[in-house]
């Protein structure tokens, strides 16, 4: 998968989108709901080169949300946990808390989900809002408690676990919802649910014109750049509206066409 390069102006905007948006689901002992950021100036940004994927550039820029944090700070970042070579986990970030004294394990995600059904699932249909949530909070903040991780890094036992999970969510207008108040027993963020999907059978029902978004641009939205939308292929569309809604645009076979 080739490197993109992604602009100081979009990475700013970006970042303010990181420090400001609240999260998908309200906050308990380990879902993060009260956000640690402060807004970066563009000063403190470098263009940033890598893989392309949205994750990667999320992740990167908390990274840097951190560094500038004045009570918290990074030890490691990506940290492979291995058994006899194999490579069974990666930890985003260990922090330490200097306000607290204390050590922390944080899992950062940014996912967009559209409601079907009772379920959220994302554009790419394999992956459910609670199928994500269960394999956070189970498998991926459960690996400092492993024996290997205690084993390997026993300067870092009994870390506190943080996830913090930021997105969007998605319910389609031309259908009758009734959308769902928790996720695996978590309280959904209501005020995240702000977008809109439909098949591309509905889609002759938007009365507004759409413009094509970038992967960079999906939690932020669209520049003066952004393409307008001319045509519906038969893949996933991720748009914005000229009054500002944000549309997934998906296959009539979706979400069944996994």
């Amino acid at each position: 998968m080739p490197n993109t390069y992604v602009d100081v102006s979009t990475l700013s905007q970006f970042a303010d989108w990181i420090a400001t948006t609240p999260p998908l689901l309200h906050g308990d002992e380990i879902i993060v709901e009260e956000l640690p950021f402060k807004t970066l100036c563009a000063e403190q940004m470098q263009t940033y080169t890598g893989n392309p994927r949205l994750g990667f550039i999320y992740q990167h820029l908390c990274e840097q949300l951190f560094i500038q944090h004045p009570s918290l700070s990074i030890t490691t970042t990506e940290l492979q946990l291995s058994d006899n070579g194999r490579t069974i986990g990666e930890l985003d970030f260990i922090l330490h808390n200097h306000q607290h004294d204390r050590t922390e394990h944080w899992e950062v995600a940014i996912k967009f989900y559209l409601l079907h059904g009772d379920k959220w699932y994302g554009p790419n249909a394999i992956d459910r809002l609670d199928k994500k949530l269960k394999h956070m909070l189970e498998r991926q903040l459960q690996h400092t408690q492993s024996d290997i991780f205690i084993r390997q890094y026993p300067q870092w036992k009994d870390l506190s676990q943080h996830l913090l999970m930021q997105g969007r969510l998605y319910i389609n207008p031309f259908e009758n919802h009734t959308v769902p108040t928790h996720c695996e027993g978590k309280r959904i963020n209501t005020s995240q649910i702000v977008g809109y999907w439909c098949h591309q059978n509905q889609a002759h029902r938007i009365a507004e014109k759409l413009y094509r978004l970038d992967k960079p641009l999906w939690a932020t939205g669209r520049t003066e750049n952004s393409p307008l939308l001319d045509s519906i292929q038969g893949k996933v569309l991720h748009c914005q509206s000229e009054s500002g809604r944000f549309w997934f645009i998906v296959p009539n076979d979706w979400p069944n066409n996994i």
